[in-house]
């Protein structure tokens, strides 16, 4: 998982808001989605790859993917959490 480090440091690139780890049930939610093919970006494209993890975004609008324990911090790659 992500050494507690450098989720000190991590933050959105959007609006440099703290990140917190997310909860497993909101992971394997997502991935459920991305599976049968109902999980888009922030960006419009589908998301295909299972994650490891996520990051979500304090005012909990947004999470950020974590792939082979690396966070993806990209505006684009983020997920909406509605």
């Amino acid at each position: 998982m992500i050494d507690s480090e450098l989720l000190e440091i991590l933050a959105c690139p959007e609006t440099k808001e703290p990140v917190k780890l997310a909860e497993q049930s909101l992971i394997d939610d997502l991935n459920a989605k991305a599976e049968r093919g109902e999980l888009t970006n922030r960006a419009g494209e589908k998301v295909e790859r299972q994650m490891d993890g996520g990051l979500v975004r304090e005012d909990g609008k947004f999470l950020y993917p974590i792939e082979d324990e690396i966070p993806i911090m990209l505006i684009d790659e983020a997920i909406p959490l509605n």
